[in-house]
């Protein structure tokens, strides 16, 4: 049986505060440029690339916002645990648990794209110590599911 994590999930202003202080806690500053973005992302509730992000911000904002710079934004929102990046649609999801550090095993739809994420701590143990095992080190497991959802079913 998996082990689960108790989260507080945060969601609006308080998920907003709660990515800042985690952000700040971090020693990283909170832009404005990064609140538009993680605002952004976190109206996505299904995996948004940069792109997608660059296009709606830009529309909002009536000038051009570069894709690349979003990039390096959910960059340090990865590094920071206030986004999970989504290898294989390489896309992002806001962390509505911001500071709760624990691998996930992300859920997702092959028709629909919804996509959401469970804990099983059994499972990315084994994973990290298989990593070190083949002489890696600081392993990180990202772990991916695809499938149909049940209202895809």
């Amino acid at each position: 049986m998996a082990s689960a994590h108790k989260h507080h999930e945060h969601e609006g202003a308080d998920l907003i505060a709660a990515a800042r202080r985690t952000l700040e806690d971090h020693g990283e500053r909170w832009t404005g440029m990064r609140s538009e973005v993680f605002e952004e992302l976190a109206r996505h509730d299904r995996p948004a690339s940069a792109y997608d992000i660059a296009d709606n911000l830009s529309a909002r904002r009536g000038s051009r916002v570069a894709p690349n710079s979003v990039y390096r934004i959910l960059d340090i929102f990865v590094r920071n645990n206030l986004a999970n990046r989504i290898e294989s649609a390489n896309a992002f999801l806001v962390n509505t648990h911001p500071g709760c550090r624990h691998d996930c095993v992300f859920l997702i739809c092959d028709d629909c794209g919804a996509a959401t994420h469970f804990d099983d701590d059994r499972l990315t143990k084994s994973l990290r110590q298989a990593g070190r095992d083949h002489g890696f080190s600081d392993v990180r497991p990202v772990v991916e599911l695809r499938g149909l959802c049940s209202a895809c079913a």
